[in-house]
């Protein structure tokens, strides 16, 4: 996630003076006490989305077609605790609830909580994917819906085609992969609720491509199926971008603790 506290080593004419200033410069400074500012997390090498390779028009033509299943059954507990650590997809186990994980990962200008192992957000910046706005994130009661999490393929949605038939442990992952996770604008993200690709694409056009992208890899990684209008959905927008390309673990992976 984040390295705070580091510095930076200068370059020196020198072999002499290049240890010099190594030694000296090179030693990690103390932490404040107060609020820490976040700019550039360092991204995570375990892996999220396994195996996947290619474009996303091709991986979609793979995904089975079926009706949708009923809603019977389904709330958000069939998805475990929300926000929970306890998981084996990347982030799990890190100390940091999901939520701040993804926020400390798609925001900038990130304000960490003091005494909180560098888990909790209190404000950043985000350039909002799905409309293309920059919001201001503070942390509190009444602003902390100004930006929410988006599951890229809803848990209503995923739940009516196949997620049913997932492990509790399974749909716990499902729910808290950094690959299915976007910080986004909220009242937008209220917006799309449970829709899939067929009843809700981001306003923002330039965007849908990756959206699509993302989905498809959802749904292949955790063997879910597509509908016949929302695969026709994704292949319309994918029909822009052929060579759009399937996301890869780095590209979503959650910041260091």
């Amino acid at each position: 996630m984040r390295i705070a506290g580091r510095g930076h080593c200068v370059a020196a004419v020198s072999v002499t003076a290049l240890c010099a200033v190594v030694l000296v410069a090179c030693k990690p400074t103390a932490l404040p006490e107060a609020q820490r500012s976040v700019t550039a997390p360092e991204a995570s090498t375990a892996a999220t989305v396994p195996a996947l390779s290619g474009s996303a028009a091709n991986a979609l033509a793979t995904l089975p077609v079926k009706g949708r299943a009923p809603m019977t059954g389904y709330s958000r507990a069939m998805f475990g605790p929300a926000w929970t650590d306890a998981v084996s997809v990347e982030g799990g186990h890190n100390g940091c609830d999901t939520r701040n994980d993804v926020l400390r990962r798609d925001l900038t200008a990130v304000q960490i909580k003091a005494a909180t192992h560098g888990c909790t957000v209190l404000a950043g910046s985000l350039h909002d994917p799905y409309t293309g706005r920059t919001i201001a994130f503070t942390r509190g009661v009444r602003t902390s819906t100004a930006v929410q999490i988006d599951h890229v393929v809803a848990l209503g949605d995923s739940w009516q085609t196949g997620a049913q038939q997932l492990s509790a442990t399974q749909r716990t992952n499902l729910a808290n992969d950094p690959s299915n996770l976007w910080a986004v604008d909220g009242p937008t993200n209220a917006a799309k609720g449970d829709s899939d690709a067929a009843s809700w694409l981001p306003p923002n056009k330039a965007i849908r491509c990756t959206y699509v992208a993302r989905q498809v890899a959802v749904k292949q990684s955790y063997h879910l199926w597509v509908t016949a209008a929302e695969k026709a959905a994704m292949g319309a927008v994918l029909s822009g971008c052929p060579g759009q390309p399937l996301p890869t673990a780095a590209q979503w992976a959650t910041p260091i603790t």
